[in-house]
């Protein structure tokens, strides 16, 4: 366990030293322990000092994570030379009423909304790495009941051709934030005041829910660069180049493109693999919904032997990406994902059986905070896994408790009282003796 205690000397000061020892106890319990990860099965699993009372003051108690998390992040990414900022949600399923946060939230693993609560979620991601580092998770908050929906009732009164009278040209950059940009927004301006002048992101990577203008005016609100996806049947337009007529504004949407037809003069990257053959092609476009041009990415994709197509648009806010930058990126934001299936495997993001609302904070972001621990810890080891590094530090617990019960005199070593101690380590009901 030497390496944890070393690994915890830069937290020092960041937080008390009686929530530093609660901290240490917690991890290495839980970097031992096999099966659902609560309070009462941690407090199980820890040695001097880690009583269910202690464990559970701990998870009720107001913890900075982010600056835990950057403690430890920033020693592997202060070197790097490009990091991206990756952000996601993801939704952890919940029963009963009383969980705090608790409404329906949309779950891919479901395809549906389903009831529990959310997290939003941002990391910083090397790039020549391809590690994933979250730092800062906020729960979302769901629709108050009762609250209008986009479904509209009854027939709606069409309006006329042309443009209504005294209507006036809208700015697109001034754009209305939804609840769960405005949360994004301000989590970046966090996460980059946190991180000040130790690394320069300058790009931040959502998936195809930031598709939109108003997602782009708020990355580039906050001085970065929105790398995204489209919609795969978008309308996109070539930039205007003929001649001003010299009457009116000045046009500036050319021709719609036909992906169909794109002229190979954009084109890329053209390669075959298992019979599917892939062409890349790299645009500036507009958009009529966005105020900027884009720096659209498309890929279509071609299965020779049953003829279908399929089309992936990804698009970037700078003009000068490389397109091959523009792939990797937004490939690399998928490393976000990892991190959530890690915490909900391995670090108890969907085990947690508290209610209220410090202590459903606590455990969520603890769970973020063992993932960068385990990838420090697992940086300068042989390991190679999470499974590996668990198993690790099973035995060594196993192996210190058959220590701790062998006889200081040199006698002969009882093999049934180490078996019996040894087999009881993580029991729900302490062995009955027998009379």
């Amino acid at each position: 366990m030497n390496e944890i205690n070393t690994l915890l000397l830069c937290l020092h000061g960041l937080i008390d030293n009686s929530t530093l020892r609660q901290l240490q106890i917690v991890g290495q319990a839980m970097l031992t322990m096999t099966g659902r990860v609560t309070i009462l099965g941690i407090s199980r699993w820890t040695e001097k000092g880690g009583s269910y009372r202690t464990i559970q003051r701990f998870f009720h108690k107001n913890i900075p994570w982010e600056l835990l998390n950057w403690a430890v992040a920033k020693i592997h990414l202060a070197k790097c030379t490009v990091i991206l900022i990756a952000g996601d949600a993801t939704t952890v399923t919940k029963s009963g009423k009383e969980t705090y946060g608790l409404g329906r939230f949309f779950s891919s693993i479901y395809s549906r909304a389903v009831p529990g609560i959310a997290f939003q979620c941002l990391s910083l991601i090397d790039v020549s790495q391809r590690t994933s580092w979250p730092i800062f998770m906020e729960q979302m908050h769901p629709k108050p009941k009762g609250a209008k929906t986009n479904q509209k009732t009854g027939k709606a009164n069409k309006r006329g051709k042309g443009r209504p009278r005294g209507s006036k040209n809208k700015n697109r950059k001034e754009v209305t934030l939804n609840a769960e940009m405005t949360q994004v927004q301000s989590m970046l301006r966090k996460l980059i005041e946190l991180i000040g002048d130790t690394v320069k992101p300058v790009y931040f990577v959502y998936d195809g829910a930031f598709g939109n203008n108003a997602a782009a005016q708020m990355t580039r609100q906050v001085g970065l660069h929105l790398i995204s996806k489209l919609r795969n049947d978008s309308a996109l337009y070539y930039p205007w180049d003929g001649k001003y007529s010299g009457k009116g504004k000045p046009k500036i949407y050319g021709d719609r493109i036909d992906f169909d037809n794109i002229s190979d003069a954009y084109l890329k990257n053209e390669k075959t693999e298992d019979n599917v053959l892939t062409k890349i092609y790299q645009i500036s476009v507009r958009h009529k919904k966005f105020s900027d041009l884009l720096n659209v990415v498309i890929l279509l994709k071609k299965n020779l032997k049953t003829g279908k197509n399929a089309r992936i648009i990804l698009y970037s806010t700078d003009l000068n990406l490389e397109w091959d930058n523009v792939i990797d990126y937004y490939r690399l934001r998928f490393q976000i994902e990892f991190n959530f299936r890690d915490a909900k495997q391995h670090w108890g993001l969907e085990d947690f059986m508290v209610t209220s609302q410090q202590p459903v904070s606590n455990s969520a972001h603890i769970s973020m905070w063992m993932i960068n621990l385990s990838q420090a810890l697992l940086a300068p080891t042989s390991e190679e896994s999470i499974l590996d590094l668990k198993v690790h530090y099973h035995g060594l617990r196993y192996a210190r408790e058959v220590f701790k019960i062998l006889p200081k005199n040199v006698q002969p070593i009882n093999i049934e009282q180490v078996l019996q101690q040894v087999s009881a380590l993580g029991r729900i009901h302490e062995e009955k003796m027998a009379a």
